[in-house]
């Protein structure tokens, strides 16, 4: 037995918050003598608290209520059932039906990081720049960096992440960790051998333009392509426009194979960020027709989506592709920096794909040049998967397959713009028991697409029922000889394995990897990783560490890192150690009762209070600022 587990009894019996049975249905079977009670549970952690000192903060609002742990959110129950399993009668005219509760927690607390941080340096001193401050006195920030020093939080910790690896901290004095890199009369120190090696490292790539920024601003940019592809379309001549390129003999070249790319200005940066010299091949002048942007796509067979930081994890565990969080293209062609941010692609991401969100032709498609102009990505993908009421609404995301005249449009048209191969994401349907993947697919594959990704559920299931792969296995022959992989409920090998088996050319995982991002790992050794509290808290460290890479390690980037660390540690606690499942393996949908692991670690990272995330976050970001309130975005809607 392991250590600390024998000073908790395993209690069952008729309380409600007692250990539950193996066999009971949407509950992993943790051993026996692992479970424990709710009680019991925080008893133990509020015991072996190695530090009592941040006992305030608790995730607690600043007016006083308690948002430590969510109320549970209610199991969506099949028509006429309850909760027990029983079949009720009908409902009397006088009784209403329970509200279905959403996967949001939309009355969270929204503090920006800037709010941490109310007396900021003048950027003029932080970069160290020779001139003034071009605002003089109309300046909202400070210029006195000894008042600054006087009023800066202590550091967070002796080393620095950006030091350590670049040579140089670009935040200098605001750093939260500037002990390790600041002179003794407070100058910034740099280190020429470390700059020098790693001026020779390849930088993240995809980032925003500032005369680009000001072009989309001002409406200055032309879209030639895609006013050609769309009066093409609107004229009823979209096939005549797709079909001779898929047709064309190989060493057939178009008189339009190579096209003017003006209107972005000449101080627009090229395509790609690489300027190469050399001869030149028919590679750099012949546009890829779509059958041979089918073979780019089929090369790997494991995708993942989030944040770059998050990303680098995936790709260090074995992910093959990985692809962008979703942006919304209106902003992109408004030059919206924090949008254009989750385009950035790192130098380990070798196939990275991008995915947009829209609801009109002219808008995706002016937006598919836009992108195929000035970033470099492997394939850019159509979000036709999101069931938020907020894209849905306004005609995106699902509710795409709805409208199949525009959904046509857009993917022809950005398949007309674009050099890389388009592929699509989707569900099976918009309504539970109405299925239109099927229907789809063939027209997809007609309309230009590359690949598509389907998961298992309809817009309507969200995620409160399993995939149904039944059905994408029926869909990856409807769609042959278009790739289909699959998507939903995978997390483990075994589950991958099952997968591939219904005749997907592959499968995409997202909520699996952040449960447990080695799954990657697993999947490619086809085994089961015990990977203990230790491994784990290195995996949160590493994660931080890329997170201060990239936000920055001054206050706004630690509380920006602290905050995206918290909404993962949110899914994180969701899994259960392999060495105390009684079978293997876990499945998604089910939830981990209370149990007490075979550590002090381990036990505290299946916590499923705020509260205990922010103690991890502390861990490895130092304590929260003053006021510090952290809820989840998202609640759990899978188990069951």
């Amino acid at each position: 037995m392991a250590e600390g587990a024998a000073e908790v009894p395993a209690e069952s019996g008729a309380d409600g918050d007692s250990g539950v049975s193996a066999s009971e249905r949407g509950v992993a079977p943790i051993k026996a003598q692992y479970r424990t009670t709710k009680e019991h549970f925080h008893e133990y952690l509020d015991a072996n608290r190695q530090d009592k000192a941040h006992g305030e903060t608790e995730a607690e609002d600043p007016n006083g209520s308690n948002l430590a742990e969510p109320e549970a959110k209610r199991i969506r129950l099949e028509d006429g059932q309850t909760e027990t399993g029983q079949i009720e009668e009908a409902a009397t005219p006088s009784e209403k039906p329970q509200r279905r509760a959403r996967g949001q927690n939309k009355g969270r607390p929204h503090v920006k990081p800037t709010h941490y941080e109310q007396n900021r340096l003048c950027p003029s001193l932080i970069q160290e720049l020779a001139a003034t401050c071009a605002f003089g006195d109309r300046c909202r920030f400070l210029h006195d960096v000894g008042r600054y020093l006087e009023m800066k939080p202590a550091d967070l910790g002796p080393h620095c992440v950006l030091f350590d690896t670049f040579g140089r901290c670009p935040y200098g004095v605001t750093c939260r960790f500037a002990g390790a890199h600041l002179g003794p009369e407070g100058q910034n120190l740099v280190q020429e051998e470390v700059v020098a090696r790693s001026a020779n490292l390849p930088a993240v790539r995809n980032s925003l333009d500032r005369v680009l920024q000001q072009q989309l601003r001002k409406r200055q940019v032309h879209f030639e392509r895609t006013e050609k592809a769309l009066r093409q379309l609107s004229q009823g001549h979209a096939s005549a426009a797709t079909t001779p390129k898929a047709t064309a003999a190989p060493g057939q070249n178009s008189h339009n194979a190579q096209r003017d790319l003006a209107g972005l200005g000449t101080d627009t940066p090229p395509r790609s960020p690489v300027q190469t010299c050399g001869p030149l091949t028919d590679e750099d002048v012949v546009r890829l027709r779509p059958c041979e942007k089918k073979r780019v796509c089929i090369s790997s067979s494991l995708l993942a989506c989030g944040n770059l930081p998050f990303r680098r994890i995936c790709k260090r565990f074995g992910a093959d592709v990985t692809c962008g969080e979703m942006a919304v293209c209106t902003n992109l062609l408004q030059g919206q920096m924090s949008e254009w941010a989750l385009l950035k692609r790192h130098p380990c991401e070798d196939i990275f794909g991008v995915q947009l969100e829209g609801a009109f032709p002219d808008t995706m498609t002016k937006c598919a040049e836009l992108l195929n102009r000035t970033i470099d990505v492997d394939f850019v993908d159509i979000n036709v998967g999101c069931p938020i009421d907020l894209v849905y609404k306004k005609g995106g995301g699902c509710a795409l397959m709805n409208r199949s005249a525009k959904f046509q449009q857009i993917v022809r048209g950005m398949n007309e713009v674009l050099d890389v191969p388009l592929t699509v994401k989707m569900r099976t349907g918009v309504q539970e028991r109405v299925s239109l993947a099927h229907r789809l697919l063939p027209e997809l594959r007609d309309w230009g697409a590359a690949l598509v990704t389907l998961h298992g559920r309809s817009r309507e299931q969200r995620y409160t029922r399993l995939a149904d792969w039944c059905y994408i296995e029926e869909c990856a022959k409807v769609a042959d000889p278009m790739p289909l992989f699959g998507n939903g409920d995978i997390l483990s090998y075994e589950d991958a394995n099952r997968a591939m088996q219904t005749g997907v050319a592959g499968i995409m995982i997202a909520r699996g990897a952040l449960l447990k991002p080695w799954l990657f790992t697993e999947i490619k050794e086809q085994r089961h990783w015990d990977i203990s509290s230790s491994e784990r808290l290195e995996v949160l460290r590493d994660f931080t560490h890329f997170g201060l890479e990239h936000w920055g390690s001054d206050t706004q980037g630690v509380e920006r890192t602290r905050r995206f660390l918290l909404e993962w540690l949110s899914f994180l606690c969701r899994y259960v150690p392999v060495g105390l499942l009684e079978r293997l393996p876990q499945r998604i949908n089910e939830r981990p009762p209370y149990y007490v692991g075979r550590d002090y670690l381990e036990t505290l990272m299946a916590s499923q209070q705020a509260a205990d995330w922010i103690r991890i976050s502390e861990m490895l970001l130092g304590p929260v600022p003053a006021g510090f309130a952290f809820l989840p975005k998202h609640k759990a809607n899978a188990y069951k």
